[in-house]
């Protein structure tokens, strides 16, 4: 019983799901003292078409949906506005150098090993809203990425 718990909790903390749209592989990078920012990253699957209007954390004064993007050589950052489309039963990938969600004037570091609420608010292909809750861990890198690069490879 207790196996089957650890499971369960496991399984929610990787994916999270409400009303058509399903949450996998999120996370929140650490911070270190005196950074004001940071992004949360995952993959967000709509079984029907939907929009990512906004999120919200209660550890950020503000959260904005961001995109880096490629401009005449110059990589820009800037927030998506009218919201992220979500395509049906395609996943979008919310990660770094791209789509991603910026939490900004934070209201104190987040450290490696806790986790962050955020709450996703979306509309559906009628715009009807929806939110969901989650609960993201706070990490240097990816979930399940390697912190050590083999460059061994490579040559000069």
């Amino acid at each position: 019983m207790k196996l089957l718990i650890l499971i369960t909790l496991l399984a929610s903390a990787c994916l999270a799901h409400a009303q058509g749209v399903v949450v996998q592989d999120a996370w929140v990078r650490a911070t270190v003292p005196g950074q004001r920012s940071t992004g949360a990253f995952m993959k967000i699957t709509a079984h029907d078409r939907a929009t990512l209007v906004s999120a919200s954390s209660a550890s950020a004064g503000v959260t904005q949906v961001h995109e880096m993007k490629l401009e005449a050589g110059v990589m820009k950052m800037r927030a998506v506005i009218g919201g992220l489309d979500l395509p049906a039963g395609l996943a979008v990938e919310l990660k770094p150098g791209g789509y991603h969600l910026m939490l900004m004037d934070l209201k104190s570091p987040l450290e490696e090993g806790t986790t962050v609420a955020l709450t996703l608010q979306f509309t559906n292909a009628v715009g009807q809203p929806n939110k969901l809750e989650l609960q993201l861990p706070v990490s240097k890198s990816a979930p399940g990425a390697s912190a050590v690069m083999d460059h061994s490879q490579h040559k000069s």
